[in-house]
């Protein structure tokens, strides 16, 4: 291969392949260890330092590296006069024995010697483990002792059973967040019978304190399906329905149990956008670990707004989520199509790339590819996506989209596929266009590739103005804005430091805004002063609204029918962990 050559992908797959072939080879690993033994043997005698010979017989066992010396009786071939004589040697009438006598003890009590000493093992240095697939075992952890605490919380409820209202005190004497209490219940058998005896908790909790060694193995092991070592969407169903009935900033949801479903399956596929690294529909115990979702588990407990939890578990953003929805799915399915799509953000995307969204690049489910619809999980994706495109799964969302052959990388071809649907709608709004080879300078200033001519998703996540890139190709609306601002405020922007909004929560809240101002100036006797109605009048007012007069289905079936995403991570940027 000529030098400099990156292999590709598949290239260097097979040459992965061969090398392992050769390496389990009986042959290749007995010169493996020959050789490692070699190397090692200086460490072992420094005072035989003298004997050369000795040592290297006793080393390799290939009788064609020994010395003459060190050979048995009646080996082959003649040696030089300036050498000691063979051992066969000693048979010959010519030689005396003041002569034979101690070269023959001389040699054999330095081989025997050498054989006598037992060889280093192949790894003579025991590696430490260093893969902890379930958490790095603690010392510290006294089982016993939470056991006992466990004991004597159960010890307060009648006849030791606890009931889900009973699971946020086991769950703080397991030393849990709160809101573990319901997978608690749940993987102890409580969804079943009502309640959990003390014996059946306890030899649960005890196996789990044995197997799993930290807080990411052990939610995962509590909500996963028997048989299984990752968690898919609707194991989450049962821990967000406990956080709905019991979160005191949901407890205006009780009243609407039709939008419960709705929450939650915006919340589970939050999840996955943002835990969820290697778009396999399964989330893993490192993953998880990698992730904040744990952490935001353990504020539940603290905080009381609901909406303070702007990365999973907010409201107000799925409020503002379903109703982006809700205006554009006309029949009220629950499934919108390419037409309806088209109209988000009042057809600021380009066609090109609704048509991209439909062709199952970043989809999946039949009915996109036999109906052409998408459902309201597929839609979560886009909303976030296109209102935020600098996060890394945004990145890859948009980047699956631009890559038409699936190559891995952006050519030039591919821009200037989609950036001709641009130039015309620039052109039927009276705006000269710049010329592609012009936008083309630009966007490669800007991004920087590392190999000239291809963008690639490295690439696109190191540069800092990835929206802006996107936005260029495929939204005309933000293009324009773009334009406006010069360059290096969009990088101070960029660049700013601090609890600034990212674009999603900025866009999110403003929507949120506009919607409650919509429905305080729907009610006639608000009489159209906002500022009257408290947070809670406010949310309840929107479930009076005539998006909430629909029928929903319930949360399991609902949910069942979404599926995650098929296509594995094949770049490196999207590790499988």
């Amino acid at each position: 291969m000529p030098p400099g050559k990156v292999l590709q992908p598949v290239l260097k797959m097979k040459v992965d392949e061969l090398f392992l072939c050769w390496l389990s080879e009986s042959s290749t690993q007995a010169m493996l260890r020959d050789c490692l033994r070699r190397i090692q043997m200086p460490e072992r005698g420094a005072g035989d330092a003298e004997q050369p010979g000795p040592r290297l017989a006793a080393a390799a066992p290939d009788p064609a590296w020994r010395p003459r010396e060190c050979e048995g009786p009646g080996a082959p071939g003649p040696t030089p006069a300036s050498t000691a004589l063979p051992v066969g040697a000693a048979s010959s009438a010519r030689s005396g024995p003041p002569v034979r006598g101690p070269r023959r003890s001389g040699g054999t009590r330095v081989v025997q010697t050498r054989k006598e000493e037992p060889l280093p093992p192949a790894a003579s240095r025991s590696i430490p483990t260093f893969y902890f697939p379930r958490g790095r075992p603690q010392d510290t952890v006294n089982i016993d002792a939470v056991i006992t605490k466990i004991e004597r919380t159960f010890a307060q409820f009648p006849h030791e059973r606890a009931t889900i209202e009973d699971m946020g005190r086991v769950a703080k004497a397991c030393g849990c967040p709160l809101y573990w209490k319901g997978p608690l219940f749940c993987s102890a058998g409580g969804e079943r019978t009502g309640s959990v005896s003390v014996h059946k908790f306890v030899a649960m909790w005890r196996k789990v304190l044995q197997n799993c060694h930290d807080d990411a193995a052990k939610f995962v092991h509590l909500l996963v399906s028997p048989g299984c070592s990752y968690l898919v969407q609707e194991d989450f169903v049962p821990f967000l329905q406990d956080v709905v009935n019991t979160h005191p900033g949901l407890a205006f949801l009780k009243e609407a149990a039709e939008f419960h479903s709705r929450y939650i399956t915006t919340v589970i596929q939050r999840i996955f956008y943002t835990v969820n690294r290697s778009w396999s529909g399964r989330i893993t115990c490192a993953e998880l670990r990698r992730s904040t979702f744990l952490q935001n588990v353990a504020l539940l407990e603290e905080e009381a707004d609901i909406n303070q939890l702007t990365e999973f578990f907010s409201y107000e953003h799925f409020y503002v989520i379903y109703c982006k929805f809700w205006e554009l799915d006309t029949d009220h399915d629950l499934l919108i199509d390419a037409q309806d799509l088209a109209r988000h953000n009042d057809h600021a995307i380009s066609t090109k790339m609704i048509d991209r969204i439909f062709s199952g690049a970043v989809t999946r489910g039949k009915k996109v590819q036999k109906e052409g619809k998408i459902s309201y999980a597929d839609f979560v994706w886009f909303l976030i996506s296109e209102e935020d495109k600098k996060t890394p799964t945004s990145i890859e969302y948009w980047f699956r989209c631009m890559d038409l052959d699936g190559d891995g990388a952006l050519s030039m071809f591919e821009l200037e596929y989609f950036y001709e649907e641009q130039c015309r709608r620039l052109d039927s709004m009276a705006i000269e266009a710049l010329p592609f080879e012009d936008c083309l300078c630009q966007m490669l200033d800007l991004v920087k590739p590392q190999t000239e001519g291809r963008i690639t998703l490295q690439d696109l996540k190191r540069c800092k103005l990835a929206n802006v890139f996107f936005d260029t190709f495929f939204n005309i609306e933000k293009y324009l804005d773009h334009e406006q601002k010069e360059q290096a405020s969009l990088l101070r922007e960029s660049d700013s430091e601090g609890p600034e909004l990212s674009d999603w929560e900025r866009f999110a809240a403003e929507e949120y805004d506009i919607l409650v101002a919509e429905e305080a100036a729907g009610d006639p006797w608000e009489d159209g002063y906002e500022a009257e109605l408290s947070p809670m009048e406010q949310k309840l007012s929107a479930l009076r609204s005539p998006l909430a007069q629909r029928p929903f289905l319930e949360a399991p079936g609902s949910l069942g029918a979404v599926e995650l995403y098929e296509y594995e991570c094949g770049d490196d940027d999207l590790p499988p962990s």
